[in-house]
């Protein structure tokens, strides 16, 4: 796998609809479904800067979730579409820290906001350092 020199995109947004099964009988969102929709936009940030998850494996590059923080504002309901901003907000040595914001489409409302910090570990999940094409082109 080829690797980009840099990494130049530190902002990207999805759209999320959530589904039934993520809701509680009432159509509200379940709280478990965040880290997971945090994690949809960390993925799609990476491919917008030409990167998978699954290269970076393949080349012994591995990121865990070592922290992980929401704030749960407002109830996002069912069916109802949401748009996520994912957001690198830096990269050092050995992490690469993420914030993210929630909002309903039709009004802009912040429904939740957080943050995220993943370490970088090699395949026997030893802290290693995060590669330089990772680093954005303005650090």
């Amino acid at each position: 796998m080829d690797f980009p020199t840099r990494t130049t995109i530190q902002s990207h947004t999805i759209t999320v609809v959530p589904r039934y099964a993520e809701t509680d009988k009432g159509g509200v969102v379940h709280h478990s479904a965040y880290p997971v929709w945090f994690e949809m936009g960390r993925t799609e940030l990476l491919r917008a800067n030409g990167l998978a998850y699954k290269d970076l494996e393949e080349a012994g590059i591995f990121f865990v979730v070592a922290e992980l923080h929401i704030k749960y504002r407002r109830p996002a309901q069912y069916d109802e579409q949401l748009e996520l901003e994912t957001v690198c907000s830096a990269v050092t040595a050995s992490k690469v820290e993420h914030i993210y914001q929630l909002r309903r489409c039709s009004d802009g409302v912040i429904l939740a906001e957080g943050s995220s910090i993943l370490a970088c570990v090699d395949g026997e999940g030893k802290i290693r350092r995060v590669p330089e094409f990772m680093y954005p082109e303005d650090q």
